[in-house]
């Protein structure tokens, strides 16, 4: 496989780029969804001065990133996938965001590893707008509870996070989204992926996490 197997990542950047910059006064930073990525296109996309990924695991991250993190010290890596508590370490050394904070246990862990690494994070909470049972994410009337734990632990916590359910428009969820962050003064919002990116621009995310609108669909046979 060669870089010519990915031709269009940095066009559809540039028009991911312009269409955020449209629709919205302050345009949302793009994180560039990795997970699942070979090389070939990372090289590809950190080729046009991109900067800011997201993963979905820590393990995979590690061998898409630890490598390369001496020779791009300004990469800003966010976790965007659910985080196992025993994987809080590994986390918190790798990552710079981690978005996916949705339980007092992962909270206390994560105030372990930092307290064992020296290292400061920033952090989000994922909030389960729809209420779906099968996705990771606290309820809308929890998320002001588990922020009290996630500071009494000295977390960082910025901003909330959310992934509508699928059969639903995002807008109610985004709209919900940025009303409990508005309430509880939290400025970052982590909202809109391929399908609703744009939607997430209009309602006021300050990030929008993008894979297959970027990269094209992912090769899932390997």
């Amino acid at each position: 496989m060669t870089d010519t197997d990915f031709p269009g990542i940095a066009k559809r950047r540039a028009e991911i780029l312009s269409d955020l910059e449209r629709l919205c006064d302050t345009a949302p930073t793009l994180v560039a969804v990795t997970k699942t990525q070979p090389d070939e296109a990372l090289k590809e996309i950190l080729a046009t001065g991109h900067r800011v990924f997201g993963e979905n695991r820590v393990q995979e991250a590690y061998q898409h990133w630890e490598d390369r993190k001496a020779d791009y010290p300004d990469l800003e890596l966010r976790l965007i996938g659910p985080l196992q508590s025993n994987k809080a370490e590994d986390a918190v050394r790798l990552f710079d965001v981690i978005e996916t904070i949705d339980r007092p246990k992962l909270c206390r862990e994560l105030a372990k590893a930092e307290e064992k690494t020296g290292l400061r994070r920033k952090y989000l909470i994922q909030v389960n707008t729809g209420e779906e049972p099968q996705k990771a994410g606290v309820s809308p009337d929890g998320v002001e509870s588990l922020l009290q734990t996630a500071r009494e632990a000295a977390l960082d916590v910025v901003g909330l996070m959310c992934i509508p359910p699928v059969e639903e428009p995002a807008g109610p969820h985004f709209a919900l989204l940025a009303r409990i962050a508005g309430r509880l003064g939290l400025e970052q919002l982590s909202m809109g992926m391929s399908s609703d990116y744009e939607t997430g621009a209009q309602f006021g995310a300050t990030h929008v996490r993008i894979g297959t609108a970027l990269f094209g669909p992912r090769d899932n046979s390997a």
